[in-house]
């Protein structure tokens, strides 16, 4: 489900605490810091040609380190051997504290070769982003004239486990790509009863965070997390795992069922491609997930205030709260509620930082308070649901961090907790008969894999 990425790993454990208020404390301690790219190094290129004796002195230093390089050629995941019985390769290694010029230079390759084989680089993969422990694969043409410089064919490297890059030489110089690693999906399946945390019940049940997280946008415009969640609700989903050709587990795919069950209510979701080639979940009655607004456009936050009358906690007295507010930490990010164009951006009076969206004839949302506005947004600007627009902050009349959030219907505030939102797609005809197809088979699917995991986890 690419294009849907709301949800941070801090907003997630703000989202997740559930009836015990649990905190995600096990979280990685990170990867290793970026290592310096070459910066440098071109500074440092020796313009002069090198003189006869320096030539014949880098080729017998560079002969040495050829002949010591093995005959066979390993395989990266998802390539073919390479046709070229001829060729040799080398393979080495990023080391914590330096950097890819140094890798290729102290393999033997002239610098001028390393230079233009990390340019060629840039145009596909930034070398900045590479991280110790990084292997590279050299490939070298066996039979070489002249200098040393004709040395090098093929550089070649996997950053991650779904792409290949390679910088290959050509008559024009180096040139560079990325190819795909071929995967599988093969699919399973989660479910678990909610005693104290939809967190905790997703982990003890072996729900993949990544999982999680979807399932949570997906039923986000329809479910408070905060609120609806209580002990003895119940999820099911069934998610592809994604494999390699040795079928190892290379991620998580999406989801292709979820059903929530809270407070009795049973809300199923099922994922389905129109015969347009349009894929979206809908529910059991053929009708989109998918709501033209969101109630929260914002992730981890706290409901601090409702809509309605109030005191006002600066002005002293009574008067209308014609929005709702959502705690937050400054620097939060504001997403906006739906498809639209901006109004309005800029400081309004007691709002502070303030955006008002247009989404249609009918609806407007506006968001105050930020700390500051998301880069290139203008009067006029286009944004689309689940864009950041903004910031929590607490610039104009507040007391604190956090987002007012209004949706106005007809010009006029409405509560943004009660108010029915306008709905999406609803199937009709043959499309509807198309998805009651796919959506039964869906339920079989998840229900002869559930059976199989439990006879599993019987026998274990």
């Amino acid at each position: 489900m690419a294009g849907r990425q709301f949800i941070s790993f801090a907003a997630l454990a703000a989202i997740l605490g559930g009836t015990t208020g649990y905190i995600l404390s096990n979280s990685n301690p990170g990867h290793d810091s970026p290592l310096s790219a070459y910066a440098a190094e071109t500074a440092s290129m020796p313009k002069p040609a090198m003189s006869p004796k320096q030539k014949v002195s880098e080729i017998s230093e560079v002969s040495d380190e050829i002949a010591s390089v093995p005959e066979t050629i390993p395989e990266l995941e998802g390539s073919e051997k390479s046709s070229e019985i001829s060729s040799r390769q080398n393979t080495v290694v990023l080391e914590k504290g330096s950097n890819l010029m140094a890798v290729l230079t102290s393999a033997g390759l002239d610098r001028s070769v390393a230079y233009n084989a990390i340019e060629a680089l840039r145009d596909v993969y930034n070398p900045r982003k590479l991280r110790a422990g990084q292997e590279f694969d050299l490939v070298y043409a066996s039979e070489t004239s002249g200098d040393t410089g004709d040395l090098l064919d093929t550089l070649r490297f996997q950053p991650d486990a779904e792409t290949i890059v390679s910088v290959s030489r050509t008559d024009e110089g180096f040139s560079a790509s990325t190819d795909k690693v071929e995967l599988s999906s093969s699919p399973n399946v989660a479910s678990g009863t909610i005693d104290q945390s939809l967190f905790m019940a997703a982990e003890k049940n072996g729900m993949p965070i990544s999982v999680l997280m979807e399932m949570i946008k997906l039923y986000s415009y329809d479910v408070d997390f905060q609120r609806d969640i209580q002990p003895g609700d119940s999820f099911e989903v069934m998610y592809d795992d994604m494999k390699n050709a040795k079928g190892d587990l290379v991620r998580h795919g999406d989801i292709t069922y979820a059903s929530m069950t809270i407070r009795g209510q049973k809300y199923r979701l099922y994922s389905y491609t129109d015969s347009d080639g349009n894929q979206d979940f809908y529910n059991e009655k053929g009708e989109s997930f998918r709501r033209a607004l969101m109630r929260t456009p914002i992730n981890g936050a706290r409901l601090s205030s409702g809509f309605g009358m109030r005191k006002h906690p600066v002005l002293g007295y009574s008067r209308m709260h014609k929005g709702v507010d959502f705690a937050a930490p400054t620097g939060t990010p504001i997403l906006a509620a739906g498809n639209g164009t901006i109004e309005r951006i800029g400081k309004v009076g007691g709002y502070g930082n303030y955006i008002r969206l247009r989404h249609n004839s009918t609806y407007e949302t506006a968001y105050g308070h930020m700390s500051r506005f998301a880069k290139g947004l203008h009067t006029g600007s286009r944004v689309k649901q689940g864009d950041v627009i903004g910031y929590v902050g607490m610039s104009g009349t507040a007391t604190g961090p956090h987002l007012h959030f209004e949706i106005l219907k007809a010009e006029h505030q409405v509560n943004p907790i009660n108010v029915k939102m306008p709905s999406g797609r609803t199937l009709a005809g043959k499309e509807l008969d198309r998805f009651h197809a796919t959506s039964e088979q869906l339920q079989k699917q998840y229900a002869q894999l559930a059976i199989e995991g439990a006879k599993v986890a019987s026998a274990d």
